[in-house]
Formats: structure tokens, sequence, C-alpha cells
């Protein structure tokens, strides 16, 4: 495993022949910036705008000036952007908040960091630079994250902006109940799916008062936690988990269990009085010439009900949590159980028999090591090289200075996250970090290596960066599994690819077999599209824009954002993005409900505008 050469966007001081003193005036210097950014703003000046900028600059919009989610990459990109949007977006109002540091990454790297606030024609937003020192002395944008976080006349419901009213206990529960059943009206917005990502949408849209139902198949919320194995814990520490308006408290545990996770869901939902059914399905759903979906949902005592919504939102899961079983030769033929480890919830019942797990991500380890912490004979078949880590241990280079006990508010720290482009962690930052987490899990790595453990560094050398926005797996975090392979008691198998199934095992293409009552498929999930296919049918599936996976411009394909399908939507993500896109998502919606959503500036329409 050798990290190799990639090219780097990193404006480092020696690339920009500066250096930087420690007493610098970081206020003074974003003051200024933020002063002359704001005159040539409103003034329409562009080129007054650019000369603000390094020559290589960045630019992330998100929805403040394209309504969409945009990275623009170098001056000539940044130019054209301005061009087509700034005049529209009607800027103004900017004003620099307490958030100024330097910040010194790395020896090489120097950055001001300052956040601010500003407005457009229709929203409140808040902007984040990062500003570079200069050969000439003078500090530059290297990037700027510019995004909405309220429309002007349309502002969320919290704080003083919360219910003033005094309302007596049985006229509440009465007007509860009246809201829960949609007695009156049908909701403007059906979510699919009860899960974090449709729960913390449905409380975005609550709070700006647009009415939304949240249809859950299962019994209870946080069932699609408690049907999963026992042993699963959440990979994510606790800071980066929390969930809209109601963070987890300072009690909670660093990482956090399945089924707490299950039960915190439920009150969550009943806390911000969500509108969820539970044990009712979505049968199917047509869209007509007036772009309002008929939905027809059936209730869990049969019970039938026609909604007609304007918005009609997807959040059921990567892959619509439909276990994606790979298809092998003699697979007909095996004496013994194959099984998805969506189906795995514990070691009983294997007591006894030789168990392959195929696969070797986050949930091949954590099933491989329930095994054979119970002393089950288990070999994982790693099909092919995965990046291992120990969060713990090097949390600091992924999240730490962000996310931990010392760290900004979450709402701050979560501006910051995304102020740094992909693009620009893509070409240099992530391969920085990989490099230190490399060197702190040096040991554990050779061991591995050792044992015949095959280890990358991820595509391109970025760790998990690339691996969780493209394919959503490929990596491990270590927590104990690792450690059970270096001993030896999940056995390895990757010296050859699988070739058939066997009546007794597997049969591998270099001629070896290995003999098996129980094969375990760890190998991911199927098309997200899936759920929209059998809803919405093969047509509307089919016109829909990529789920997941980068774009061009770094940034996550379809989720949040246009489908290709008007009043169609996909909601996902692992909880930090869910709580970040949640509310960009419900602004997007909040705003095409009260007629104020200005055209999308996006890649394909960037594209047709020039031709």
């Amino acid at each position: 495993m050798i990290q190799t050469a990639q090219p780097s966007r990193i404006p480092t001081l020696d690339k920009l022949g500066a250096a930087v003193s420690d007493d610098v005036d970081v206020h003074q210097v974003a003051g200024d910036w933020l002063q002359s950014f704001a005159l040539h703003a409103k003034s329409g000046n562009i080129g007054g705008i650019l000369d603000l900028f390094v020559e290589d600059a960045y630019w992330r919009d998100y929805l403040v000036l394209t309504w969409d989610f945009r990275t623009f990459d170098g001056s000539s990109a940044i130019r054209k952007f301005l061009t087509d949007r700034l005049a529209p977006a009607q800027l103004d109002s900017f004003k620099l908040k307490d958030f100024v540091r330097l910040e010194k990454p790395y020896p090489d790297l120097a950055w001001i960091v300052a956040v601010f606030e500003f407005e457009s024609k229709v929203g409140i937003a808040t902007g984040v630079l990062h500003l570079v020192p200069t050969a000439t002395g003078q500090w530059k944008a290297h990037t700027v994250f510019t995004t909405l976080e309220d429309l002007k006349d349309f502002r969320e419901k919290v704080g003083p902006l919360r219910s003033q009213a005094h309302v007596p206990g049985t006229e509440w529960a009465e007007k509860r109940q009246r809201e829960l059943d949609f007695a009156d009206s049908d909701p403007a917005v059906l979510i699919i799916g009860g899960g974090h990502s449709g729960l913390e949408l449905a409380a975005r849209l609550k709070f700006l008062d647009v009415p939304v139902l949240v249809v859950e198949k299962s019994a209870r919320i946080g069932d699609n936690w408690r049907s999963r194995y026992d042993t699963l814990c959440l990979h994510w520490p606790i800071w980066y988990d929390h969930m809209p308006y109601i963070p987890f408290p300072p009690t909670w545990p660093l990482y956090t269990p399945s089924l707490k996770m299950a039960d915190w869901l439920g009150s969550y939902a009943q806390a911000l009085e969500l509108n969820v059914w539970t044990s009712t399905t979505a049968m199917n759903a047509t869209q007509g010439s007036d772009k309002t979906w008929t939905v027809s949902v059936k209730r869990g005592d049969g019970a039938e009900r026609i909604l007609r919504v304007r918005h009609l939102v997807f959040a059921t899961g990567l892959g619509d949590a439909t276990p994606n079983m790979p298809v092998i030769p003699g697979m007909d033929k095996f004496a013994g159980r194959i099984m998805h480890s969506a189906s795995y919830k514990n070691h009983k019942g294997f007591e006894g028999q030789k168990v392959i797990v195929i696969g070797a991500g986050n949930s091949g380890h954590d099933v491989a090591s329930d095994l054979a912490r119970n002393d089950i004979d288990v070999t994982m078949f790693q099909r092919s090289a995965n990046f291992v880590m120990n969060l713990d241990k090097e949390w600091k280079y992924m999240g730490g200075a962000l996310y931990s006990e010392t760290s900004p508010p979450t709402e701050i720290a979560d501006r910051l996250h995304h102020s740094v482009p992909h693009l620009l962690q893509e070409n240099g930052l992530a391969q920085r970090a990989v490099k230190k987490i490399m060197e702190g899990d040096k040991e554990l790595i050779e061991k591995l290596e050792s044992v015949g453990f095959k280890i990358n560094l991820g595509i391109k050398d970025t760790g998990v960066l690339i691996l969780l926005k493209t394919k959503a797996g490929g990596h491990y975090f270590e927590t104990g599994a690792s450690q059970l392979i270096i001993d030896g008691k999940i056995k390895l198998k990757n010296d050859s690819q699988i070739a058939c199934f066997t009546e007794s095992g597997l049969k591998f293409e270099n001629g070896s077999e290995l003999p098996a009552d129980t094969i375990v498929c760890a190998t991911g999930v199927g098309d997200t599209r899936n759920s929209i296919r059998s809803v919405c049918g093969d047509a509307v599936a089919e016109a829909c824009n990529p789920i997941w996976g980068l774009d061009q411009e770094g940034e996550i394909q379809g989720v949040w954002r246009d489908l290709g399908v008007p009043g169609l939507w996909y909601m996902m993500g692992p909880l930090q993005m869910a709580r970040f896109f949640s509310k960009l998502m419900a602004l997007q919606i909040k705003a095409m409900e009260v007629n104020v959503f200005g055209s999308r500036y996006s890649i394909k329409s960037e594209e047709m505008s020039s031709s």
C-alpha cells in the first residue's frame, strides 16, 4: 500500500509566494475584504469581485444565486456564473459575524476563515470565506461558500416566531388528532419512509408551515433500526449525528446503539408533533397534467386513502434498503443456506456451522465479528481491497476540528464543513488527512497486511471521502473485527475470485474450495430507484436523474435537489448530511409553495444557455 502522487489544489504558502504573521488582524482583514466584496456585489462590478479572488478559487453556492447546489472552479467559471446570476439575486446587507479566525491546518497552509450574513432578493443567507495571503500582501478569497438560510417573508417558526398561543390541553389534543388524521385536507407534501431522513425533512417542513405527512410501512417509528443485526451501533460519533431542533443530550453515549436510536426516533417524532402514519404503505402514485400527484396509501387496518399532493418525497434509504444479492453460478445447487446481511440478527442458530461472509465492508466485518466472538467458524471473503482506519484514534483528521466536545456550535460547524468544496478535498486536502491517518494506524495496517488483508487508501487516495459519496461502502472503521482477523479468529480468503457455488460451499477461480453451511452476502443494497419504480412505475423511475454519486462539480447527484421529474424528490444520507440538507430541501419546497422559487441554474441549464 503506497500513497500515489495526486494533483493538489491546496493554496500552499510556497505556491502563493506568501508568508503569514501570527499577529495578523484577522477581523480587519476579513472586514475589509467583505466591505469591498459588498460594494462590488451591489454595484454589479464583476471584475471588481474577481480581483478579490485568487485565480484558481472556488465559489460553492447552495440555492442563494443558483437555486441548486453548484461549485464553480476558477475565475473563468466564477465570472460566467456571476454574469448570469449576480444581478437578479440582488445581494445586500452584508455583515461579518463573530466567527473569524486564522487557521493553520498544516505548516505550509494558512487561511483566515470568516462567517458572514447577507440577504438576497428573497432570502436570508450565510457565507463562509477562506482568505489566503498573496505575494503582494493582499488577502484574497480561495473559497467562498454561500447558502440559503431562510425566506424573507416566510421565516422558520423557531425561537421568537414559535407559537405564542395559550391552548388548553384537551383543545390541543383534539386539534393535534385532526392534524395527524388530515381530516380537513390533504398534505402538500407526502414523504414515503419514516427513518431519520424522512423525519428530519418533515420537521423542517412543519416549521416552515408546509403541511406534511410521513407514511412508514413498519409498525413503529425506528423499526428500520430494530430489524437490523443486534450488534449494530452507529459508526459516527455523537457530535456528527445531532438532529435538527432536538440535539442528543450531553449524557448520550459517543456511539449510539441501534435500538437506542430506534427509540430516539420515536420520541423525536412525538416531541415535534410530526404527522406519521405507521403500518402504512404507498401503493401507487400517478402525476396529472397539473403536476399534482395522486397517491393511494393503505393503512394497517386495511383502509385505503387517496391523497393528492404537490410534492412526493421518497426517503427510503440508499438502494431502497433492498438487499443486493450477487448472482453466482451454482447458487441453486448449494445445500446450505444463503442469506443477505440485511437478514442477519445475531449468532444464535449458527452454532457448529461453517460460515462464509462475502464482503469486507462495515456490515461484513460486523457480522463476521459477532460470529467469531461466539466461537463460530467464520471466513471472510474479501472481494477487493478496503480502506481501514480506527475512527476513535483518527477522528481528529476526519471531523474532529468541527465535531467534538470543544468544537463550534453544530449550525456553525455544518456551514464550515460544507464551505470546503469537495473538489478541494479531493485534490489535496483528503490525501493529506489520509497520510496522517495511516501514520497513526501504522501498526494496525501492518498487522492486517501481514495476515494477507488487502488495504487501499480509497479512491484517489482520499480515504472514505469519495467512497461514501459514490459507493457508500468499501471501507471499515475498526471496532474490533480487524484485531480478530489479525488473531486468526476471523479467517480470510482473498487470493482468488469466486467461480461458482458447489453443493457444499464455494469454488474459486484458482481451483480452491471452501466448505460452508451458511453463506452471508454482505454485498450492499440495490438500485436506489427501486422504491420509485415500485410506486410510480418504470417510466417515472427511468426519467429520474442519477441518485447518489458525484457530478462533475463534486456535488451529490439527485438527492435534496431536482430529480428530473417535477414535484418528485429523494431525501437520504447519513445523519450529518440529513441534518444540513433537510433544511435546504425544505426551503426549496416552501419557495415553490409560495411562488418565490427562481429558475434553477443547473449544469444542464448553464450548458444550454452557452450553446
